[in-house]
């Protein structure tokens, strides 16, 4: 073979090195995690630091740091008297300040959300870059280039999925209650995998084909569907509740706690797209905006009824296109979700606060400092649904013949159309589960089971 020919027949695969490495270098300059955090409204609630000394000396000072860490007296018993209470207005103020950069990386999991934002978004410029190139399948996946996208997007997908789940473990930012029941879902999500992906429930009622899977990847992509609900229960729980802040649907009437109106737009938005999208795979809901007469039929129906909706061709294309607006809003809706996540201990400060003429404000101490110190975790919680939906439509639009030449793979079309058929129902799985949870976590808290404290 000569040089020119080699050349050209590592074209592909030169183009998508260097631009994953120009990538690389272009992200770690310009710090996109960072910025989109940047600015956020935190809150300190403030706490005398010197509780001993005069208050005119001293006077009050805002500390980031654990509530009773400094060392004070114990406290002495309550004893009955009539005498009255002079509650300190002082130590009923709360402090707001914007996140700088300085104050995001010093919080925990933000190494992690950055490591992983970048990553993802490598990949999916990759695969983006795949769509656009004319890719030669006679030389196999490795020098058509086609092995980095690929590599580039099951690693990503992998990465954020441990990333929830090590998330989901940790103790303390996460009641025992909520893990629990994350647990509880997830092993109603496993048993309604069995049901779905063993075609225990009628063919017509979702538009996917099982047949191809052989009974062990069918039990494992059960298992698999479980976990993605038990991952996401607590991440849905919070984006219920960010939504509901979000839009004041407590009517507090706070313009410290609700958003702006084009957040509260985004957050609707997002909402509608999230339960309209998973619609779209239910077959009776899908039947109302097919028109299966476009493609031959009986020419009487036709006539009567007309052209009412859309070819099939036409209609996957617009499930297509309703996904990836239904991912791109989750991540545009991360930056309200997470202001509402912090405004949420502001609103925990002011319930205390009018509790009683003498408020205990211990305990909205702890929320504001838990808030603020588990900023970036929720951040990952927000950013994982979103961009696991955009990797598994991207990996999903991969062509049968440009998955030649895999290693140990003999059939290529079963294969591909395996990995393709796995890979869209998955990341509608993703978005099912997004509007299953956060519809009835809205409903608990339309009836008042659930609410914000």
């Amino acid at each position: 073979m000569s040089l020119i020919s080699l050349i050209l027949s590592t074209n592909n695969l030169i183009i998508h090195t260097t631009f994953a490495i120009f990538l690389t270098l272009i992200l770690s300059f310009i710090k996109i995690p960072s910025l989109l955090l940047y600015a956020l409204h935190t809150y300190i609630h403030p706490d005398d630091v010197n509780p001993n000394a005069n208050s005119s000396s001293s006077g009050i000072q805002a500390a980031i740091r654990r509530p009773g860490s400094i060392e004070s007296e114990p406290p002495k018993p309550r004893k009955k008297s009539k005498e009255r209470f002079e509650f300190d207005e002082n130590k009923a103020q709360i402090f707001r300040l914007k996140l700088n950069e300085g104050h995001i990386q010093s919080r925990i999991y933000f190494k992690e959300f950055y490591s992983a934002f970048n990553f993802t978004l490598i990949a999916l410029l990759s695969l983006l870059l795949h769509r656009f190139l004319n890719v030669d399948t006679d030389y196999g996946v490795v020098r058509n280039g086609t092995i980095i996208p690929l590599l580039l997007g099951f690693v990503g997908f992998c990465r954020v999925l441990f990333l929830i789940a090590r998330v989901c473990f940790e103790r303390s930012a996460s009641k025992k209650l909520d893990r629990q029941l994350g647990f509880v879902w997830g092993v109603l999500g496993f048993v309604l995998g069995i049901i779905a992906v063993f075609e225990v429930i009628p063919k017509w009622v979702l538009d996917f084909e099982f047949e191809s899977l052989d009974g062990l990847v069918k039990f494992f992509l059960a298992a698999f569907m479980g976990c993605i609900v038990g991952f996401f229960y607590i991440p849905a729980l919070r984006n219920s509740r960010a939504f509901w802040l979000g839009t004041d649907q407590i009517r507090s009437n706070l313009s410290i706690i609700s958003c702006g109106w084009f957040s509260r737009m985004l957050l609707y938005a997002n909402y509608i797209m999230v339960v309209f999208t998973s619609l779209l795979w239910i077959s009776p809901f899908a039947k109302f905006l097919v028109n299966d007469n476009i493609n031959g039929g009986n020419r009487e129906v036709m006539d009567l009824v007309g052209y009412i909706g859309l070819s099939r061709s036409n209609f996957d294309n617009l499930r297509l296109w309703c996904m990836l607006i239904s991912g791109l809003l989750q991540i545009m809706a991360l930056r309200p979700n997470v202001q509402m996540f912090l405004n949420e201990a502001v609103l925990c400060w002011y319930q205390r606060l009018h509790a009683s003429k003498v408020p205990d404000l211990d305990y909205s101490r702890a929320k504001v400092f838990l808030h603020n110190h588990y900023v970036c975790l929720v951040v990952v919680q927000f950013f994982v649904p979103g961009i696991t939906v955009l990797l598994l439509l991207a990996l999903s639009q991969f062509d049968d013949t440009s998955l030649k030449g895999i290693p140990f793979v003999y059939n290529v079309s079963a294969c591909s159309g395996l990995v393709k058929e796995v890979a869209l129902f998955m990341a509608w799985w993703i978005v099912f589960v997004w509007a299953v949870l956060s519809s009835a976590i809205l409903v608990f808290y339309r009836r008042g089971t659930l609410y914000v404290s």
